[in-house]
């Protein structure tokens, strides 16, 4: 324990003094984290060696993450723009998987692995994208009703996407998908029944007592969540149903404002984790696919986002700031890329091509997002919008 308590040490005073250097060098503070990973790391100092526990850390910021992102989401809301996130959705992740497939393909992979790879990378990031969008834009403007409806279509899909590439081949995958889905819709009833019985009046008994009500969310959250991996589907879209659900609460907003600092806080572990297992020795062979691929994702996926809002009826301007918002790979592509190298579908070789494409639209992602368009982290003092 002593190993890791050092470790947490560590990585707070690097990412604290990193994120202070991009800020007076006008970096993204995401950069910092990242970069903290890589030096403390095995590829630089070698002091942070085993992120095991680190990436389960990280997983609670991701858990938060989606459960404050569901509780500004009133359900009203998120029916309201279901139409559009199905459409944008499935719309921008089919031109992706093609476009990814296409290539790979033509440079000599098998159709098996191009498929496999274009499947990871056809979703957006739900951390970068909520993560560089203003409070107020996410709790009140219509862009972040959008980018929230999107993602969390984005991100059940991706759920099925994983559990498919990680099937055994004499699993079934319809069967998969029925009992998926069976289960989805028990928990919401499950979870509606509880909030609106036993949670909103507990929390109504003690809404003077602002440290109960927020530890009697953070529960509500926990438990959810951990409920729904008991159900086999994901602790984040468990803490989403979690978020959504109570977004009917009048102190929705109040509580996802208190959350925030601890969400950033595990966060913050998720980009040291990812700048950890940037192993440089094993990419030797892979960086121009890597580079081809993530300049494939940055040029022409922003592309396609903006004119697939356009076919739904948003305005011009509106488009093009969705399509650079939602322009990157996500990360859930490194988990697709473990399942399916698990489960015998991809080579090692090729889950590093993933691991490697996918941090490098994040990081021209973020540079793009942070100096062109308002953001809590903006370079810029006419950009810095909280």
């Amino acid at each position: 324990m002593e190993s890791y308590f050092l470790s947490i040490c560590l990585i707070a005073v690097g990412s604290a003094f990193l994120a202070w250097a991009a800020c007076r060098f006008r970096q993204p503070i995401l950069i910092g984290y990242f970069l903290c990973g890589v030096i403390l790391g095995h590829q630089c100092l070698d002091l942070v060696t085993d992120t095991h526990l680190l990436r389960e850390i990280s997983h609670i910021g991701i858990t938060l993450l989606l459960f404050l992102a569901g509780l500004v989401l009133h359900p009203d809301r998120f029916l309201k723009y279901f139409k559009i996130a199905t459409v944008v959705t499935v719309g921008g992740a089919a031109i992706s998987c093609m476009m990814v497939f296409a290539y790979l393909f033509l440079a000599g992979y098998t159709a098996v692995e191009s498929l496999v790879v274009g499947l990871a990378l056809m979703f957006s990031s739900t951390i970068l994208v909520i993560k560089l969008l203003p409070t107020t834009t996410l709790h009140q403007r219509h862009m972040g009703s959008i980018c929230i409806a999107v993602l969390i279509a984005q991100d059940v899909l991706a759920v099925i996407a994983i559990m498919f590439v990680g099937l055994k081949p004499e699993e079934s995958i319809w069967q998969f998908i029925l009992l998926l889905n069976l289960k989805v819709l028990l928990l919401i009833i499950a979870a509606m029944i509880f909030e609106r019985y036993i949670m909103r009046r507990m929390m109504q008994s003690v809404d003077r007592y602002t440290e109960v009500l927020l530890m009697l969310c953070l529960g509500w959250c926990m438990g959810i969540a951990a409920l729904a991996h008991y159900f086999g589907i994901s602790y984040e879209i468990g803490a989403f149903i979690a978020g959504i659900i109570m977004a009917r609460s009048k102190i929705a907003y109040v509580i996802s404002e208190k959350l925030q600092p601890m969400r950033d806080f595990f966060l913050m572990f998720f980009f040291f984790v990812l700048g950890a297992g940037f192993d440089f020795t094993k990419m030797e062979g892979i960086w121009p696919y890597a580079i081809v691929l993530g300049a494939l994702i940055i040029c022409l996926r922003p592309v396609c986002m903006k004119y697939l809002m356009q076919f739904m009826g948003e305005q011009k301007r509106f488009s093009t700031e969705m399509g650079f918002r939602l322009g990157q790979a996500s990360e859930f592509a490194l988990i697709l890329a473990f399942a399916a190298e698990e489960s015998g579908r991809l080579t090692l070789a090729t889950v590093h091509l993933i691991q490697v494409t996918t941090i490098i639209t994040m990081i021209i992602s973020s540079y793009i997002i942070v100096f062109k368009y308002p953001t809590p982290i903006g370079t810029l003092e006419k950009l810095k919008k909280d």
